[in-house]
């Protein structure tokens, strides 16, 4: 955006190049007359004014990934790919350059981890992090100005290969991160900083299981499903957050393509939800246009799919060098004028509201390197770890007494990896500090030994001998085991829940040397059972994939500087879940086929949903006087008119209206400060059945609750947040009686009771026949 890459790049070299983004030069040249960059005029006005001017030609070679621009109008190439999952990730449209400046971003923990910090403000801290250092890579011409994250959809089946890259399982947690992640990338100026794309709409939650992939696969969804769960972090980014892009799926939902679904990206996104506030824009995932003739024999031609897929609302086509057939599509009919321009006023009119067009005068001109890893950056990337490891097991061992020259042995694959920390969709770091090396700057005696992966029995064992040698002369073991993303990630589920055997094998050779003994589990769940049965295993923590400093995060709670505070995002599934049901079946509630999905409706998880141990003992009670009942007296639960509500109810979605805040008192009952996250569920019989087991309705996070204090917790939620979705899709308040339960597993309970009638609070779009 400086004045070098205004002007002093050729338009036609750089697309052929397709390296470095060229803002348009309004200051100058052919463009600067064109009303476009006329500041004064509406975002509509100047996107219609540019679009308007382009030939027919010129408008079909911008509705793809790799836009071409116009340089007889001075409109430069564009690629609309850029990446930051959990910074700014390697993408078509995303480059780093060989020295500073501008040759490394900050690397946060993978968003599963983000998320069990149960943390809104600090994942708030963090887009905005992300988004100024992204938006400052596009600045210098390293990247375009959208983004395609975040990954919204749910987690349900722990076998889905991208599930590090979302927020977890449960629904409320996906759709406050969701909207603390959008909010901090795209700023809250009359500019966005950049545009957030949220993915991948709808249904899309595996990618290559028993023959069937992401590219073919048609999620059968009831309404109930789609609207409870599937859909529910869409409607978060676009309804609520105000997310500038979306992304549609391979996958079909019900029949179509997701992706020339018009009753997701019309009825739904743009009719019910109302994303047309700033002409908002859809963008396919990468060759799904191509899938729709050719994976879904949806049309029997890629020119038919292409004009299928703009005609229902996509507006444009991701592709690595072209996918699909948009000269086929506009020469067969099957593509109007209409909906080109569509299309491209909702592309540019996003990339206006960046101030893409206004040179030095747009908002964010002045971002550039000296707002990339900086300090409080590197402690963003490091507290995030920190709070959202979960300890799993202990049996008093940690924190462990760790003094200079205290011999540690640290075994396994990610002990001492670099290469390992990052996880996936990921960029390049500033530095990746590993357990070993924040031991080291500890003065800790390190003796490092390597360990497997994903072997099994039948290869050579080159690991055993050095590491039972390591452990031998040690005063403590960490074992850093796990998986790392060979196991697991794009185009690849697993297919089994258990801990590879070679390292099983390992882990029980050390657990008989004598000393004290803790795992430190990497990547997705695995089912610990043997090792919590194992006494000699004496803690373990799930660090998933910790970023740059996970490894000094990793030390810190070791060591007791900290006490570990995360929750699980991904209930931890007992290995026998892999042949009790299909990953392609999406049914949530138990069949008499199948159990159900996510700790809503699966009771036999091995640590569900929000289970977490820390350092240190809490006490937690209700505030009666805050819930509206006498100290001591036990009178029945409080009781809400659900028509009275609704009458104070102002919001243009009823759903949003707030509910009385849930007040209650947390004591650290222990000998160590720590943070706390209080998690609130609801149950009961109201509603339709089945009957969930529960459901998260509301949380909140307190730091550094020292031993003996008391603090106050005032849980925020709203009436959506206590309301159920019945067979139709319908949001809908219920009389009855309502148990909510603080902390996994319950360390208090209360109840409070909804009377009057039934009111819909959301009635849901009937799907087409």
């Amino acid at each position: 955006m400086k004045n070098v890459i205004l002007i002093g790049l050729s338009l036609a070299g750089l697309a052929a190049a397709q390296m470095r983004t060229v803002f348009p030069n309004c200051v100058s040249g052919p463009l600067a007359s064109n009303k476009v960059c006329d500041r004064t005029l509406s975002p509509s006005v100047r996107a219609s004014a540019l679009v308007d001017a382009m030939t027919t030609d010129e408008k079909l070679q911008n509705l793809v990934s790799k836009s071409q621009g116009a340089p007889r109008l001075g409109l430069p190439f564009y690629n609309w790919w850029s990446e930051a999952l959990h910074g700014i990730a390697y993408a078509p449209g995303v480059r780093y350059a060989d020295a500073e400046p501008f040759n490394a971003s900050t690397v946060f923990p993978m968003p599963v981890l983000m998320a069990a910090s149960f943390d809104d403000e600090l994942i708030e801290k963090i887009g905005t992090a992300i988004g100024i250092e992204a938006r400052a890579w596009g600045n210098y011409g390293y990247a375009g100005v959208d983004y395609w994250t975040p990954n919204v959809n749910p987690f349900k089946d722990p076998r889905w290969g991208r599930g590090a890259e979302t927020p977890g399982e449960d629904v409320l947690r996906v759709k406050r991160y969701a909207d603390s992640m959008v909010r901090g990338l795209q700023g809250n100026k009359r500019e966005k900083r950049i545009i957030a794309t949220c993915k991948h709409y709808a249904g899309n939650d595996f990618e290559d299981w028993n023959g069937t992939t992401r590219y073919d696969f048609n999620a059968k969804i009831t309404p109930q499903d789609l609207s409870e769960y599937y859909l529910a972090p869409f409607q978060q980014c676009t309804r609520d957050s105000k997310a500038g892009s979306i992304m549609c799926a391979y996958n079909a939902v019900n029949g179509v393509p997701s992706c020339a679904n018009t009753y997701l990206m019309q009825t739904i996104l743009r009719e019910h939800w109302g994303w047309t506030e700033n002409n908002n824009y859809i963008t396919s995932d990468c060759e799904a246009v191509l899938a729709v003739s050719l994976s879904h024999k949806y049309a029997k031609t890629n020119a038919e799919a292409t004009g299928i897929c703009f005609t229902a609302g996509m507006d444009n086509s991701c592709e690595y060098e072209g996918s699909s057939d948009i000269p086929g599509a506009w020469s067969g009919g099957y593509l109007k004028i209409d909906t080109v321009n569509r299309a491209l006023k909702r592309l540019y009119e996003g990339l206006i509201r960046t101030g893409y067009f206004d040179g030095s005068n747009a908002e964010y001109f002045n971002l550039g390197w000296k707002e990339v890893n900086t300090p409080e950056n590197q402690k963003l990337a490091l507290q995030s770890a920190v709070e959202g490891i979960v300890l799993l097991k202990n049996d008093g061992t940690l924190p462990l007494n760790l003094k200079k020259g205290t011999k540690v042995a640290m075994i396994g694959f990610w002990a001492d990896d670099e290469t390992k920390l990052s996880g996936g969709y990921n960029g390049r770091a500033p530095f990746l500090h590993t357990p070993a090396y924040a031991a080291r700057q500890m003065g800790l005696n390190v003796i490092v030994a390597n360990g497997p992966v994903l072997q099994n029995s039948s290869v050579t064992d080159t690991w055993t001998a050095d590491a039972l040698q390591a452990a031998k002369n040690s005063d403590y073991i960490i074992y850093f085991g796990g998986l790392d993303t060979s196991a697991a990630g794009e185009t690849r589920d697993r297919y089994s829940l258990e801990w590879p055997r070679a390292q099983t094998a390992l882990i029980e050779k050390l657990s008989k040397v004598g000393k004290p003994l803790v795992i430190m589990q990497m990547g997705d769940q695995l089912d610990d059972t043997d090792l919590f049965k194992n006494k000699k295993i004496n803690a373990i923590m799930w660090a998933s994939f910790p970023g740059q400093d996970g490894g000094p995060a990793v030390m810190t709670l070791l060591s007791g500087k900290k006490s570990p505070s995360g929750r699980l995002t991904i209930s931890q599934y007992p290995a026998s879940y892999t042949s009790e049901i299909p990953m392609t079946e999406m049914n949530l509630r138990p069949t008499g086929k199948y159990p159900g999905r996510t700790y809503r409706w699966y009771d036999k998880t091995i640590k569900p949903f929000g289970f977490g141990l820390h350092y240190t003992t809490f006490k937690v009670s209700f505030d009666d006087n805050l819930r509206g009942k006498p100290p001591g007296h036990l009178r029945g639960p409080v009781k809400y008119s659900i028509q009275q509500m609704l009458e104070r109810c102002r919001n243009k979605y009823p759903d949003t209206c707030p509910f009385e805040p849930l007040k209650i008192k947390v004591t650290n009952t222990g000998k160590m400060t720590s943070d706390y996250a209080a998690l609130a569920f609801l149950s009961g019989k109201y509603g339709p059945p089945p009957y969930p087991i529960k459901t998260l309705a509301t949380y909140g996070r307190r730091r550094d609750i020292r031993p003996g204090q008391t603090v106050d917790f005032v849980l925020n939620w709203t009436l959506g947040n206590i309301a159920r979705v019945d067979e139709n899709g319908n949001t809908v308040l219920y009389p009855g009686k309502y148990t909510i339960s603080v902390d996994e597993p319950t360390l208090a309970s209360s109840e409070f009771e909804l009377t009057g009638k039934v009111a819909v609070l959301d009635a849901w779009p009937a799907p087409p026949k």
